[in-house]
């Protein structure tokens, strides 16, 4: 009876007998009900049984235990992340139509959100509903990262359609990313379609940065942080009266001004009089450093372990005609500041009479205004958390030495498995530990480029955080 009745259907409805069915993946009863409240992965722990025969890469159907349809994804049995959610509707295939229309529906978010900023993150793997493909656009030319597997065997259906939707002269894969393992897959790289030069001129915040597109981190430069960035700007102004400067109203060619003045009521004619003194650490492509110059800061040290990045920190200063006011240094950032902590210290001991003074400081003592500390991700794994909370904490810490009394550490996290609340407390036990006070002014995630989904933990990856510094025996 039940075949008599399945013949029955078809016969009435030729296009579901054309279209075979699609294989499902059953959940476990006991799972958590993480799919239901937004989150979009399947891991292989949360799978009953298979039912069908999928095919790695295509699309699959998810069902509870009772056999209600919950999502269609694709499939990946040599993944943990067995199936990534495309739909909450059943969905025969990601063809090039329904690129074109998700596409469509990421270039009106950037419209709306991001604005006049030409150059930015157009598309956010899972945040955009289209999980393993990330799109980065710098000016005429789109650079993509394909992590998984379903999205590297659709390749012929999004390609035209990223093409006909954004419009760009050239198309650039940078897919040189270690997770493409676990999805079974080999790295790659390469022009994918029209005129792709390395390097390209963007403008972000009225700043010009150029950007590798084949030898930067990642895509060439991180998005994420543009509204960080432009946060700083209370930060490196406001520092001339820590040197006897005011404004006094005196009588110039012009008429009657205000003209900054020093203790000993000469015109002081720097420009930069009022700008504070700033260090940027893991600088990459000094995104920092241009922003602190561009917002009037007195001098800039750009540092960077790589000559690379330094190099091209060196042109995006030249570039916006900072040259005179950054100083540039390639050396390990962890070093550097034990470096400078170690001199500090020797110094404060010299000056009590506590050690010879003949011989040479270990350091250069050196202090700033502002530190700003941007690093790569400490933990890539959750094993790897102890020691990056270890790594966290020991910069914070020199940092916070380094500081100007009533300065500001900028510092951010990019390690997702470093959790906000984790994050914050490791700052407030440097904090302890180099016996300072914290007072928050900004604490934020990534820019609007980088939506976040609601109920997807992996989303709130980035910290950062502004923070007056201030001496506990001073307070």
């Amino acid at each position: 009876m039940a075949s008599s009745n399945q013949s029955g259907d078809q016969a009435s409805n030729p296009a579901s007998a054309q279209t075979p069915a699609k294989a499902r993946v059953v959940l476990a009863r006991s799972r958590r009900p993480r799919l239901e409240q937004g989150h979009p992965w399947i891991y292989a722990n949360e799978i009953e049984r298979t039912e069908g025969e999928p095919v790695p890469g295509d699309l699959v159907e998810i069902h509870n235990h009772k056999g209600q349809y919950l999502a269609t994804g694709y499939w990946n049995p040599s993944s943990q992340i067995t199936v990534r959610i495309v739909s909450y509707q059943p969905l025969q295939a990601m063809d090039e139509d329904w690129f074109r229309d998700k596409f469509r529906q990421c270039a009106a978010y950037r419209e709306r959100f991001v604005g006049a900023e030409r150059s930015c993150r157009v598309v956010f793997g899972e945040a955009d509903f289209l999980p393993g493909l990330v799109v980065d656009r710098f000016e005429d030319v789109l650079v993509v990262q394909v992590l998984t597997l379903g999205m590297d065997v659709a390749r012929d259906s999004w390609l035209p359609a990223l093409v006909d939707t954004f419009k760009p002269k050239g198309v650039y894969e940078r897919s040189d990313v270690g997770v493409r393992t676990l999805e079974g897959l080999e790295e790659r790289t390469g022009v994918l379609y029209g005129d792709c030069p390395r390097h390209i001129v963007i403008e972000e915040n009225g700043l010009k940065v150029e950007v590798d597109i084949e030898g930067g981190q990642k895509t060439g430069y991180f998005f994420d942080q543009r509204e960080n960035r432009a946060a700083i700007a209370p930060v490196v102004k406001g520092w001339g009266a820590r040197s006897g400067i005011k404004l006094e109203e005196r009588e110039t060619e012009d008429g009657v001004k205000l003209v900054p003045v020093n203790s000993k009521g000469n015109e002081v004619t720097f420009p930069y009089w009022d700008g504070a003194t700033v260090l940027e650490c893991f600088a990459h492509t000094g995104s920092f450093t241009l922003h602190a110059c561009k917002y009037g800061a007195k001098k800039v040290t750009c540092l960077d372990v790589s000559a690379h990045a330094i190099e091209t920190a060196k042109r995006n200063a030249e570039l916006n005609g900072f040259t005179d006011r950054v100083e540039f240094v390639t050396a390990d950032a962890f070093e550097y500041l034990r470096q400078q902590v170690s001199g500090k210290e020797e110094r404060a001991a010299r000056s009590e009479g506590k050690t010879d003074t003949s011989k040479k400081l270990s350091g250069e003592a050196r202090t700033w205004d502002v530190v700003i500390l941007d690093p790569p991700a400490f933990a890539k794994t959750k094993r790897a958390v102890p020691g990056a909370i270890r790594g966290y904490k020991e910069i914070n810490l020199q940092a916070m030495k380094l500081i100007n009394e009533g300065g500001y550490l900028v510092t951010a996290s990019c390690s997702y498995h470093v959790r906000p609340d984790l994050f914050m407390e490791t700052l407030l036990d440097a904090a302890a530990d180099a016996g300072k006070t914290l007072r928050c002014i900004e604490w934020r995630g990534a820019g609007k480029d980088h939506p976040q989904l609601g109920g997807v933990e992996e989303g709130h990856y980035l910290k950062f955080g502004i923070f007056e510094v201030r001496s506990r025996k001073q307070l």
